[in-house]
This record gives C-alpha cells, sequence and structure tokens, in this order.
C-alpha cells in the first residue's frame, strides 16, 4: 500500500486526526454550540415535522444551549474540554443542532461574530442544510475563510432523491450538489453527512453512493449507521415494517463500510464512519452500546486483515 501521495500518516483511510495535524500541526479541538436555529422542514419554510429520524437532544453536549450566549457556551465548552484534551490551545466554534445559516444574514453575522471574537477560536464549523445556503451567504463566508478556518458541513444523508423525500429532508439531491459545488468554487470548505441504512435502500443502492460522492469536491464527510431514536416518526416506520430497514450487525457494517471506502476517492477526509448517540435515547439497542473508538479499533484491524485501505478500487471520473 502507497498512500502518501494522499495523506501523510501510516493509517489506512484518510483520517481525521491526520486531516488536522496537516491543517494545524497541533491539538485543536470543537466545541459544540446551539445557537438556538431550527429547520426550514420544522417552520413551515419548506415543510413541518422535521426528519423523520432527527432528534437533535440526542447529540447535544450538556453545556449547550440557546439560553446561553455563544461566549458563555465557548467558555464551558472549553472548561469541559480540559482534562480530557489538555494540549487544545485553540478552538473551533461548531455550530451544530438544526439548520444553521437558517437567518437572515445579518443575524449570522452576528452570531459567527460574537464567536469569533473568543481569542482562542481560530475558526467555524458550521453544520446546515444545503437548501439554506444562497449566493449572498456563500459569499460572506468566502471573505471570512480568507482570515479563518471555515467549513461548512451539509447534512446530505443520501444521494437518492426517492429516499429523501421518504425521510421528509424537504429538498433533493440536486440541491445538495449545488451546495457543495457553490461552497467549493469559493475556496471554502466542505463537508457532508451521510447516513447508512435509510428504508428501502439496498447495500448496492449503498454502495453505489461511493462513486457519486467521490466525484463531489468534498474536503470532508461523517458517515453514520441510521440508529433509531425514541419519539420519532422512523421508530414507528420501523415498527411497521421492520423488513424495509438495512439493520447491520457490528461485523456487516464494519465489511460494508469497507467495501465502500475501496471505491471512495482517497482525498476525502473521513471524520467518522459511525455515530454514536446516548443508550437513553435509543429504541433498538444493539451493537450501538460500543463507543466509536472501540469500533474504529475493530475497523482499523479488519483493514489490516485484508491488506486493504481508502481508494484501492477507486476509479477517477475521465472528463
Amino acid at each position: 500500500m502507497d498512500n502518501t501521495f494522499i495523506w501523510d500518516d501510516t493509517r489506512r483511510f484518510n483520517s481525521y486526526a491526520g486531516y488536522f495535524k496537516r491543517t494545524f500541526g497541533k491539538r485543536v479541538q470543537k466545541l459544540t454550540i446551539d445557537a438556538g436555529f431550527t429547520c426550514p422542514n420544522r417552520d413551515g419554510t419548506a415543510g413541518w415535522g422535521g426528519c423523520t429520524y432527527c432528534d437533535n437532544d440526542a447529540f447535544n453536549p450538556s453545556y449547550c444551549s440557546p439560553q446561553k450566549t455563544i461566549i458563555q457556551q465557548i467558555t464551558e465548552g472549553i472548561e469541559f474540554h480540559a482534562k480530557r484534551y489538555r494540549r487544545a490551545t485553540q478552538f473551533l466554534a461548531y455550530f451544530q443542532a438544526f439548520s444553521n445559516t437558517h437567518a437572515p444574514l445579518d443575524k449570522l453575522k452576528e452570531l459567527y461574530t460574537e464567536a469569533l471574537q473568543h481569542p482562542q477560536v481560530i475558526g467555524l464549523v458550521i453544520g446546515t442544510r444545503p437548501d439554506c445556503v444562497d449566493a449572498e451567504k456563500l459569499d460572506y463566508f468566502e471573505k471570512l475563510s480568507r482570515n479563518y478556518y471555515i467549513i461548512l458541513e451539509y447534512g446530505v444523508e443520501t444521494c437518492y432523491d426517492k429516499t429523501l423525500q421518504r425521510i421528509n429532508r424537504c429538498h433533493d439531491f440536486a440541491c445538495a450538489r449545488w451546495a457543495i459545488n457553490e461552497t467549493a468554487k469559493r475556496g471554502i470548505k466542505v463537508g457532508a453527512h451521510f447516513i447508512f441504512g435509510l428504508p428501502s435502500e439496498s447495500i448496492e443502492d449503498m454502495l453505489a453512493e461511493a462513486d457519486i460522492i467521490s466525484q463531489l469536491p468534498l474536503d470532508t464527510v461523517k458517515f453514520h449507521q441510521l440508529q433509531l431514536v425514541k419519539g420519532t416518526k422512523m421508530v414507528q416506520e420501523y415498527v411497521q415494517n421492520p423488513t424495509d430497514f438495512c439493520q447491520f450487525t457490528i461485523d456487516e457494517y464494519i465489511n460494508f463500510f469497507i467495501r465502500f471506502i475501496e471505491q471512495l476517492n482517497p482525498e476525502i477526509v473521513i471524520e467518522r464512519f459511525a455515530g454514536e448517540v446516548p443508550p437513553r435515547y435509543l429504541a433498538e439497542i444493539k451493537w450501538q452500546l460500543l463507543r466509536n473508538d472501540q469500533l474504529l479499533t475493530m475497523f482499523e484491524k479488519r483493514l489490516e486483515y485484508l491488506n486493504t485501505y481508502q481508494g484501492r478500487l477507486y476509479k477517477p471520473c475521465k472528463i
């Protein structure tokens, strides 16, 4: 295996840790912030009810609350991480909960300016939806990116319109492609989220997404297995028709993901290959009780055993 032309660590995939080391040369920690946003498929802008699988409380840290100021959340976040990440002296403000560009530009400027005023914050990670950006907002982020580390992370979830419609995303894949392309065109770093195991998608459907994703100008990606969170509409669908869902065992998911990354563009950084939700939120608890670091160890051992790596079967698109 020779992946030195893409990344400079010894791992068999383009890791987020390696990417951070190349980018910053030292430990930089993300601090999660809840700025009180909502989503266009919750407030009637595009629809109602939100995504059928979603409960934001399931992944918000305890110190996050829209009742607190941005600076207060950053300060408490630094204190929260102080013992575990003692080497971290600089931070990225991670606007995570809901859609963090779903507001007028003046409001966004107010929030992001406050975060960047903290002396230890060197940039922003902004989680949002592809239908919550436009040219004016992207132009603003382009200007910010000249002086700070800025990355927009788009919730894409799947490349298939039939699935997007079923899970009530209220946008199509063409919208996601436009947002990713327009963001990258301005020199802004861009990430995306995808979920494996959404209803009616087969293993073959999900594997085929590797080629589609590989052609997008993405810097980073997060992959998650579908997790059934209590109280969501997705749980109701699962109870009514469980055979419509691809529920992986641990071994099945690791083997699937290895097949997936073998086809994935090796230039794309993999930030995460599985999601983690506190057990009290889960309606269906199987191997999700394993922590992400345990799964990552299993994944890397399997890569070593199979002597394979990200991009081994990748075929660049000929233009």
